[in-house]
């Protein structure tokens, strides 16, 4: 991540949370900084990259704009989507350069799809499509019609084929412009589509990259929290900022207090411990053997993680003082971004700790129960 991206970033952050999307400096910056083209494949000039480099790029772009990160993260982790494409849809994405941005909206499916000669005919609204203002091409996944085993299928369409719909207005990330697209009816040609489940599930491919051939889930979690880890390191330096000065009353410094003190004991240690879950998470990603225990613990690490630098940030914004919460100010901001965040449902500790107790359980004989569905 080049320190200008950063300093881009961090310029634009306030104007991006007013406008809802990031300015045309900011995109450039990001796009110029690599991020896109990080897993793209090699011999279309991408990086083919780690997902330990990428936590560590989007965590430092984070520090200067949560907003930024989500959609610099999102256009990496999309190139690597794309990667699945047959040789010929990659070249159609690629073939002038690495650096382009993809948008997606795989999960949950939508609309629908219907074989027509040489390919598909795609139709449906994906909500929640961040970055959708700047991308250049759009995967949706949808199901196709047949009734034996209903498989999802993803599509990359281009961006020029759909129409998008301002329905973003979050309390957090509000600068990534994760609005609704729609497509009426696209031609999408069998090189550009794949199946679902080769990308879910990965691939054992021996002369596969890495990066292409894990499985979703195993690295999924530890990126989409990578843009609050940044965020809450940033917070923890605004407020520290505010504990060094002195107070306007006393004249002391505000951590003459006891309960700053403990603030700052407290929220640097549990964003020291999701830093060193998400670089464990990561190294682990790119090099351990691929098992469902492997898989299941990244999902519970990015999850822990999330709800501790929610609870760190939250123990800042408390403590801080009654200026540093004002609603134009950057704490505040930082604290709905990150909290955004970790109510993503790939950071749902419930469900994750369900799939790693099935997995560290298996080889006692212990089955673990679903969770039960709440009444509708």
């Amino acid at each position: 991540m080049t320190s200008h991206a950063r300093r881009t970033a961090a310029a634009n952050a306030r104007l991006a949370d007013l406008n809802r999307r990031l300015t045309d400096e900011v995109v450039a910056a990001i796009t110029s900084s690599g991020l896109a083209g990080h897993f793209v494949p090699r011999h279309w000039g991408g990086a083919q990259g780690t997902f330990g480099a990428l936590l560590a790029d989007v965590s430092a772009l984070a520090e200067g704009c949560t907003s930024a990160a989500w959609c610099g993260m999102l256009w990496a982790a999309h190139g690597r989507y794309a990667a699945q494409l047959p040789e010929q849809g990659q070249r159609e994405v690629w073939g002038a350069s690495p650096d382009v941005r993809i948008a997606a909206a795989l999960m949950p499916p939508a609309g629908g799809a219907q074989p027509a000669e040489g390919g598909w005919r795609v139709h449906g609204t994906w909500s929640c499509v961040s970055g959708i203002d700047f991308a250049e091409w759009v995967l949706v996944s949808a199901p196709e019609p047949y009734e034996d085993g209903r498989r999802i299928r993803v599509f990359a369409v281009p961006a020029r084929e759909v129409t998008v719909e301002d329905t973003w207005d979050s309390t957090g990330l509000r600068g990534t412009g994760s609005h609704t697209v729609v497509i009426g009816d696209a031609f999408v040609p069998h090189h550009r589509s794949f199946l679902q489940a080769d990308l879910i599930g990965g691939s054992e491919d021996p002369a596969g990259a890495r990066c292409h051939t894990a499985p979703a889930q195993l690295a999924g979690g530890l990126l989409f929290c990578a843009p609050a880890l940044g965020a809450a390191r940033r917070a923890l330096r605004v407020w520290s900022e505010w504990a060094a000065a002195k107070s306007t009353g006393s004249g002391r410094p505000q951590h003459d207090s006891a309960a700053v003190r403990e603030a700052l004991a407290h929220a640097s240690a549990r964003i020291d411990a999701a830093g060193l879950l998400l670089t464990r998470a990561a190294h682990r990603a790119d090099t351990e053997p691929v098992t469902d225990l492997l898989v299941a613990g990244n999902q519970r690490d990015a999850a822990v993680a999330a709800e501790l630098l929610a609870g760190a940030v939250d123990r800042l914004f408390r403590t801080g003082g009654a200026h540093i919460r004002d609603a134009g100010g950057e704490l505040q901001r930082l604290w709905r971004d990150v909290h955004t965040v970790a109510s993503h449902g790939v950071l749902r500790l419930e469900p994750v700790a369900t799939a790693y107790a099935s997995a560290a359980l298996a080889d006692t004989g212990v089955r673990v129960a679903e969770p039960a569905l709440a009444a509708g």
